[in-house]
């Protein structure tokens, strides 16, 4: 009898083996397959990281110049010129903010659709009511736009574009004195920021001033 024991024993010994070796090999399946799907994961995240550093990079707003309209010796609006950077993808406007501030106070400007203008008229600080312009909103005046992208509902501006943002300083600051240092960014919802930085002339005399470059 004790030889048969010897037989069940060995049987027993070689199927609980065997069970542990199909549950290394389940273990090692489902192990690969959460270190692939792991893996493809962070892939795709770095592929996604990579096209929004190339994207911010590459994508932006240029200040090509700042105007400024006086009344009663102050300033009472700006006008600020800007165009997509060279190479950069479509820029929403309605997406972009104007940081501004006079070393007193700083103000956040954001996009309002009925100051809107596909052309000059009048005159560039008179076409626009600059009194419907708020100390939180500018105006978009275009300026060149061959492919017609830049309308008041969707004011998307691209390569070759070039629009004037329209400020009322007066309602920002109660108008921008003489000698007085302005800083400020337009900020796209992505790349690189258009920088407004200028000092005002000790006397405004002329109705429009030139002020940045």
């Amino acid at each position: 009898m004790r030889p048969v024991n010897l037989r069940i024993n060995s049987g027993a010994i070689g199927i609980g083996a065997l069970i542990i070796f199909i549950a290394m090999i389940l273990v090692a399946g489902i192990t690969a397959s959460v270190i692939i799907q792991t893996m493809n994961q962070m892939q795709n995240r770095a592929m996604e990281t990579g096209r929004e550093t190339i994207r911010d990079i590459s994508a932006g707003i240029e200040v090509r110049q700042v105007s400024g309209y006086v009344v009663d010796g102050k300033i009472d609006q700006l006008a600020i010129y800007i165009a997509p950077i060279a190479g950069s993808e479509s820029i929403d406007l309605s997406y972009t903010v104007i940081k501004i501030s006079n070393g007193r106070k700083e103000v956040f400007l954001s996009y309002d659709d009925d100051m809107f203008s596909d052309g000059i008229t009048n005159g560039l600080f008179q076409t626009l009511n600059s009194s419907n312009l708020t100390s939180s909103t500018y105006g978009i005046i275009v300026i060149r736009d061959s492919d017609d992208s830049c309308s008041a509902r969707y004011p998307v501006i691209d390569d070759g574009d070039l629009v004037v943002l329209m400020v009322n300083t007066t309602e920002c600051f109660s108008g921008i004195s003489p000698r007085t240092e302005v800083r400020g960014s337009v900020v796209p919802e992505f790349g690189v920021s258009g920088i407004i930085s200028f000092v005002t002339p000790p006397a405004l005399i002329d109705q429009i001033v030139e002020l940045q470059p």
